[in-house]
């Protein structure tokens, strides 16, 4: 792991860090996951000093998760974890497309604040928040209240597995989405959340003030759009069947 550091400058990612338990034909195997802790680890990788706030429990499962980030060179500030850490079960369709069972510490997340982390949010020059429990207003409140103006980057990744309230969901996650700098959205995000098209989901939220909008549809490519202008990629060209997507 390369210790340099990046001059574009520092990030705080903010959300899950996990167990996946993967169940197939060769048998059970664990790997350290979660959106957000993959995340931070991408972009340790990009040589940016990175902290992750996660809830983390003080067990084996959470043991392995401090290994893995710190292997890494990722700074962890740990949130109290009241059932233990969070795990996911997982399985594969044919296409390979994962689904996930979610244990209850993974159901029932929460980030609480030291001030610690709130400090390393006031010095990093981007949070970043992926895979946040935006139905409960309480932790809505709790991020807005440490975030205190901070340039923010935030992909939803909802998960049907963990939602408990999906229009509660999407006030948490407009309340936020509203200060942003980027938000990535994705097909199964307009799905999840709005019922509807991804262009529109797009536009609803440039339409909140979001400076630019990232948004992923598969197979189909991406869009990136803000004030100058809209670009579209196609994915990219591999070859061989997909695999695995997890």
């Amino acid at each position: 792991m390369s210790t340099e550091t990046s001059p574009g400058g520092s990030a705080v990612v903010i959300g899950d860090a996990l167990i996946d338990e993967i169940r197939d034909d060769s048998g059970v195997r664990e790997f350290v996951g979660g959106a957000a802790l993959n995340v931070a680890v991408g972009l340790r990788r990009l040589a940016i000093p990175t902290t992750l706030i996660a809830m983390v429990g003080e067990d084996v499962a959470g043991a392995h998760i401090r290994e893995y980030v710190a292997d890494h060179g990722v700074r962890l500030i740990a949130s109290a974890a009241p059932h233990g850490s969070s795990r996911a079960v997982v399985t594969r369709a044919a296409n390979g497309e994962p689904s996930y069972v979610f244990n209850r510490a993974a159901k029932e997340r929460t980030i609480r604040y030291s001030d610690e982390a709130v400090a390393a949010i006031a010095d990093a020059d981007l949070a970043v928040v992926s895979c946040f429990p935006f139905d409960a207003p309480a932790e809505v409140d709790a991020l807005a209240a440490a975030l205190d103006g901070a340039r923010l980057a935030i992909d939803p990744n909802p998960r049907t597995g963990m939602l408990s309230d999906r229009d509660e969901f999407v006030r948490g996650f407009e309340r936020l989405a509203a200060q942003a700098e980027v938000v990535k959205v994705g097909a199964d995000d307009a799905a999840v959340l709005y019922d509807g098209d991804l262009d529109v989901l797009r536009s609803r939220l440039r339409g909140l003030g979001v400076r630019a909008v990232l948004a992923t549809a598969g197979a189909d490519g991406a869009v990136l759009e803000s004030d100058a202008g809209t670009s579209t990629a196609p994915i990219s060209a591999l070859p061989g069947r997909l695999v695995d997507t997890v």
